[in-house]
Parts: structure tokens; sequence; C-alpha cells
């Protein structure tokens, strides 16, 4: 498994789908993942630090766990069957099926590391080459400036290619 950093959510043209961008800690190689608009939005919140008036589901989720007692001790991005991601949330020893923007989102909320399987970077990661650090840069300051009503309302697609829609 290899730990990775969530660099931001973006709106992908020409589609208008969603995606996050994660990328190998210490490496050349990103997933991108493209997911539903309600989740972009927990996403981006949650790397803006912003507190909505009333919690979102993954701040109640957040807040269960606390209350609880438990952990979520990381995030597995462990598997792609059909070009659909599937992802697993480690809490206490326990390992619960999530998708993989769901479990981003939470642990984002939690300070939980995220991990992806060396099967699904070489499955679906990209490596950029040093000239296309530029894009890298435009992404990020994409993500500087964007904000969760940038998203549009959620359809019935998510965690997966747009290519590839159910």
């Amino acid at each position: 498994m290899i730990e990775v950093d969530v660099l931001g959510v973006r709106v992908e043209t020409p589609t208008n789908q969603p995606i996050v961008l994660l990328r190998e800690r210490g490496g050349e190689r990103y997933l991108p993942i493209w997911i539903g608009a309600a989740e972009a939005t927990a996403i981006a919140y949650a790397q803006q630090g912003v507190i909505p008036p009333r919690p979102l589901t993954h701040d109640l989720l957040k807040e269960l766990l606390d209350a609880l007692g438990h952990t979520l001790v990381q995030v597995r991005i462990d598997e792609m069957r059909d070009k659909v991601f599937f992802a697993t949330l480690v809490v206490d020893g326990h390992e619960i099926s999530a998708r993989p923007s769901d479990g981003i989102a939470l642990a984002l909320r939690t300070a939980s590391p995220i991990v992806v399987a060396e099967s699904v970077f070489d499955d679906a990661g990209i490596t950029m080459a040093p000239e296309e650090d530029d894009e890298v840069e435009r992404f990020r300051e994409f993500l500087d400036n964007v904000t969760p009503e940038d998203f549009e309302a959620p359809d019935d697609s998510e965690d997966h290619f747009p290519e590839h829609k159910d």
C-alpha cells in the first residue's frame, strides 16, 4: 500500500464531472478518481476548513466515531473493478466497505492516512513528466480559488471513470 496526499478536487471538462486527485507521497504518480458533486463539496469543505451551518454526513460520521471512542485508522483504496474504485475504512481493526470519495472526505476530517494498493496505481495511476509540472501547478492554483459552490448538483455517477457510466 502506498500513502497518498489529496491534492484536491476540480470539475473536469467537458463532462463537468468532479474529480479528486491523489498523489503518491514521495513519488511522481497521481490517481484521478471521478466522484459525485456532493462528495466533491465535502472534500473541498474539509480541505478549506469550512464548517457548514449544519453537519454534513461526513461530519456526522466523524462525530459518531468520536462519541463512541473509535478511531479511523486508515482509508484504503484497495481495488478497481470494471473502472469502479473500491475502498475500505479500517476502524479499530474492523474493515468497512466504502466508496473512495466517502473515505477521503472522512479521512480529511479525522486526519487519517489514505493508502492506495499498488495494483490500483498500476491500473489507473498516471505519471507526470517534469514538463507536465506546469499543469499540476495550474491545478493547484485552481484548488486555491475553487469554492464548494462551484460544484453542480449531484448525479447518479460517482467513483468511476465517466466513459463507463452505468
